[in-house]
C-alpha cells in the first residue's frame, strides 16, 4: 500500500468532525470538557452545538462522575481532557463510576504521550495505559492516524463499552491512504507483510515501524509491521500468528516500558517459547523536556532505532 505521508490535520480535529455528525443526528450524545474545548480542537462542536456541550471547568475528578451520571440518565457522553490529568488524577472515578459500573462513558485523553514535551513530567502521560488496561470492563483504544481516527470515533459513537482513547496533540503522517477499510475494535492490522521480523506499534508509533520497515526492505530484510490501535481487548491471535511466522518481535510504544504495549506482547508471549521480543518506548525514568521529536529522538524512538534492533535481532538469529 503506497501512502502519501504528508497531513496537516490533527487527529483531535477528526475527533471533532465526528463527533459533530453523530451528535447532530443523536441529541444523547453529549460532549464535556475540563477547561479544554480549544485544546480538544471542539470549538466547532461547541458553535454548532452547544446545548449538548458540557464544561466543568478544570475539575478532573468531578467530569468523569458527571459523565457517569449522565450515562445512567440514557445519554452518550464523550470526555475530552488532557490525557495526563484525566488517567491520574480521576483515576479512582475511572475505576469505580465509570469500568466497576460499567458505563457508557468515553474518556478521551488529548495530547498524549509527550505532545505537552516542554511542560515535562506533570503533563506527560507515559504510564496511562498500563493504569488503564488494568482496569475490568475499560477499553483502551490509540489511533495510528486521521483516518483510522475518524473509523475509530464512528464505531465509538455507537458503541456501548466504556473506553478510554489516546490521542496526540499535533498532526500526524498518512498510515493509511483513506478511510475506505474495515475496522473493527480489537483486531489489530497488518499493514507491512513479511516473514523475517514482526513491528508491533500503537498511536503515532505505527507511522515510524512503517518508515521501519520500508527502510528494512532496502536492506533485504522483510518486516511485517502490526498496528495494534486497542490495548484492550487485546488481539493475542494475530500477535501468535506473527510470532510462529517470524520468531522475533519488536514493540514501540510512546509510553513507558512498563505495562503498555510491550508488557501486553511479552503477556502474550510467556509461554511461547523461542520468541525474542524486544520493547521500546520510554525508559524508567522522568522524560526530558522538549518537543516531541527531540524526544523521541533523544530515547531512540524512530525509525532509525527500530532498523537497528531489527538488523541485530536478525543477524543473531541467523547465527
Amino acid at each position: 500500500m503506497s501512502v502519501e505521508k504528508t497531513n496537516s490535520v490533527a487527529n483531535r480535529q477528526v475527533v471533532c468532525d465526528v463527533l459533530v455528525e453523530y451528535a447532530g443526528q443523536n441529541r444523547d450524545l453529549v460532549v464535556l470538557t475540563s477547561d479544554s474545548r480549544g485544546s480538544a480542537s471542539l470549538a466547532n462542536f461547541a458553535e454548532k452545538l452547544p446545548d449538548q456541550l458540557v464544561e466543568v471547568g478544570i475539575a478532573e475528578q468531578n467530569i468523569v462522575s458527571i459523565a457517569a451520571g449522565l450515562a445512567h440518565s440514557g445519554k452518550r457522553p464523550f470526555v475530552a481532557s488532557p490525557a495526563c490529568f484525566l488517567s491520574m488524577r480521576s483515576i479512582e472515578q475511572i475505576k469505580v463510576d465509570v469500568a466497576y459500573s460499567n458505563t457508557n462513558v468515553k474518556l478521551i485523553g488529548i495530547s498524549g504521550g509527550v505532545s505537552y514535551g516542554a511542560l515535562g513530567m506533570s503533563h506527560h502521560s507515559l504510564q496511562d495505559i498500563a493504569v488503564t488496561r488494568a482496569i475490568p470492563n475499560l477499553q483502551v483504544l490509540l489511533p495510528a492516524d486521521r483516518f483510522e481516527t475518524e473509523k475509530m470515533f464512528q464505531a465509538l459513537a455507537t458503541s456501548d463499552e466504556p473506553a478510554y482513547i489516546r490521542i496526540g496533540r499535533n498532526p500526524v503522517e498518512d498510515c493509511y491512504d483513506s478511510s475506505d477499510y474495515n475496522f473493527e475494535i480489537g483486531k489489530a492490522v497488518t499493514l507491512r507483510n513479511g516473514n523475517d521480523i514482526t513491528i508491533v506499534a500503537t498511536g503515532e508509533t505505527v507511522r515510524i515501524a512503517l518508515d521501519a520497515s520500508d527502510q528494512l526492505r532496502e536492506a533485504g530484510i522483510e518486516a511485517r509491521v502490526l498496528n495494534y490501535h486497542t490495548i484492550k481487548p487485546f488481539d493475542s491471535e494475530t500477535l501468535l500468528q506473527a510470532a510462529s511466522e517470524t520468531g522475533k518481535i519488536i514493540s514501540i510504544e510512546e509510553h513507558s516500558i512498563y505495562g503498555g504495549l510491550g508488557g501486553a506482547v511479552a503477556e502474550v508471549l510467556s509461554e511461547k517459547t523461542g520468541v525474542s521480543h524486544k520493547i521500546m518506548g520510554m525508559p524508567d525514568e522522568p522524560a526530558i523536556t522538549g518537543n516531541a521529536r527531540e524526544i523521541f529522538d533523544h530515547y531512540g524512538l524512530n525509525s532509525q532505532g527500530v532498523r537497528k534492533f531489527a538488523l541485530e535481532m536478525v543477524k543473531e538469529h541467523v547465527r
